[in-house]
């Protein structure tokens, strides 16, 4: 039976994570304070919230909710890093940022993205969405690119005729 300090803790995480569509479950040991305050800077940025928790608490809650990890997930150190689908996605680019990962401290061992299952590949691939921006830009583009194309199909038609007419006036030819 877990003491009463874990139920708290516990009790508060599940609280938290209760209205999160997205988190990712990485190793985060071997850093320097600066580091540490560094990354934990840049998730609290893009609003993610990241905690560090222990084995036996994260893997409870995440089994009362319905997702099996391995075993290996909740090896070493855990921090937790969570909040909405983007702020998932915003973590994923942190922890995968060329820094980071040249320092090889953090690892993204897993996650859970809008009630699915990740595992690390899939974790670190979220990396690679664009943003909601880049999302919107993306889809105008697509959507305005076949009027943009009839506009200019259109237009060409007169300014044609018109520069044919032009090149018989400057033949000589006033018929």
């Amino acid at each position: 039976m877990p003491n009463l300090v874990n139920q708290l803790i516990a009790s508060e995480l599940e609280n938290e994570l209760e209205n999160s569509d997205g988190m990712l479950l990485v190793s985060f040991g071997g850093l320097s304070v600066e580091e540490s305050e560094s990354l934990r800077n840049k998730l609290a940025e893009q609003n993610v919230k990241f905690r560090m928790v222990k084995n036996s608490i994260a893997r409870r809650i995440f089994a009362d909710r319905g997702f099996e990890f391995d075993d290996a997930t909740f090896q070493g150190n855990t921090g937790l890093a969570y909040g909405e689908t983007e702020a998932a996605i915003h973590a994923a680019k942190v922890f995968t940022e060329k820094d980071v990962k040249k320092a090889g401290k953090v690892v993204v061992k897993g996650g859970v993205m809008e009630g699915n299952l990740l595992g690390a590949s899939d974790a670190n691939q979220l990396a690679d969405v664009p943003d909601r921006d880049t999302l919107r830009a993306m889809l105008l583009g697509a959507l305005s690119g076949p009027a943009r194309q009839l506009v200019g199909t259109i237009n060409a038609l007169p300014g044609g005729l018109a520069r044919v007419l032009q090149a018989r006036v400057d033949q000589g030819g006033e018929e």
